[in-house]
């Protein structure tokens, strides 16, 4: 969406959002927040890069895949990456090209924290000790760090250098320091994440006194602010690695005496495996594009949270969800928004807060 001026994007997005409300759900919020919005440029701190040789094209091709395609786009750079990623990009052109087995390595994903940069080396064969040299070398002179992954999830390890710095991102509001592995689920956009935290905590409201749930916890992205702000928070996950991590997370920012966490598939959950969880005052809801529909089904018609805020990724899941919430279970959708998490893209977040009258 480069051809559309970012103010048009936005609204674009924002009626997109709007649009699925009304026809899939037949609502309107109350209010329509203001669109969050940041930099259209070198936001992207994620990306999957591919790799691969075509000879009509040059040799070696390192980049993004095309639109409903398997082939990989002919590019040197990419203004969406951070400038200091997009200038790589030749340089891992001839990286691979350099390499004994070439097309036996198929992917660079790029995850960028702080200060680190790491690139993530997928590789289908083990790798000569003369590629290994020539990843140091690379590692060296651009000051990234290398992870290698030759099998599944499991078999990714730190290569080089062996004393990196683990990745992280602050939430400065809230004086938080939030460490991730580079495989680990966080938003591609750290700046406007910032500001859907903040939007989002300003939303929920949490007190002191208050027990409010973080489902779809990931690494604790809303569940130590919530924690920050006084309340005690119950994060639940479905990814036991992920609530690891946000353990940790909670223990290095001290607010694990206010956090506990519970590994749980919170797209199976019943009346009983909820009621099991114990009672909440609030909902942050933070669901991936799947939405939540087996949760809120699962939420009691009276008593329960009194307000909710669910953050999505999906519009169309989002709306779903919404009329459960709001013709279902009584609740009231008082406000909605987006934000715009990936510029000159289709994509959005969306935010909604739903009370009801206890």
């Amino acid at each position: 969406m480069q051809q559309l001026h970012p103010a048009g994007q936005t609204a674009a997005k924002q009626r997109v959002m709007e649009d699925a409300l009304w026809h899939l759900a037949r609502l309107r919020p109350d209010q329509v927040l203001p669109p969050i919005s940041g930099t259209g440029w070198g936001y992207r701190l994620r990306a999957r890069l591919s790799v691969r040789y075509v000879a009509s094209k040059g040799g070696t091709l390192v980049g993004f895949r095309e639109k409903h395609s398997s082939y990989v786009a002919l590019m040197d750079s990419c203004a969406v990456l951070p400038p200091h990623v997009s200038e790589l990009i030749p340089a891992l052109k001839e990286l691979v090209e350099g390499m004994s087995r070439p097309d036996r390595l198929p992917q660079i994903e790029v995850a960028v924290g702080g200060s680190e940069t790491v690139l993530l080396l997928r590789h289908l064969e083990p790798l000569a000790s003369e590629d290994l040299e020539r990843l140091r070398r690379f590692a060296d002179a651009h000051r990234i760090t290398w992870y290698l992954q030759s099998k599944g999830l499991d078999s990714v390890s730190l290569f080089h250098p062996a004393a990196a710095r683990m990745l992280s991102y602050e939430l400065p509001d809230y004086g938080l320091e939030l460490k991730f592995h580079p495989t680990e689920f966080t938003q591609v956009n750290h700046g406007v994440n910032r500001m859907l935290v903040r939007r989002a905590m300003a939303l929920l409201a949490p007190r002191r006194g208050e027990r409010i749930a973080d489902l779809f916890c990931g690494l604790g992205n809303f569940t130590l602010p919530i924690a920050r702000l006084g309340a005690q928070v119950m994060g639940v996950e479905g990814s036991a690695a992920l609530v690891n991590r946000a353990r940790e997370n909670a223990a290095l920012n001290n607010l694990d005496a206010q956090c506990e966490f519970a590994v749980a598939n919170l797209f199976e959950v019943t009346d009983e495996s909820y009621a099991a969880l114990g009672g909440f005052d609030k909902l942050l809801i933070d669901p991936p594009r799947e939405g939540a529909i087996a949760l809120v089904k699962s939420l009691p018609s009276e008593g329960g949270p009194s307000r909710i805020v669910y953050v999505s990724c999906s519009p169309a899941t989002l709306a779903r969800d919404a009329a459960v919430l709001v013709h279902e279970k009584g609740y009231r959708l008082r406000a909605a928004g987006i934000a715009n998490m990936f510029p000159h893209t289709s994509h959005l977040e969306s935010i909604a807060l739903f009370e009801r009258d206890l």
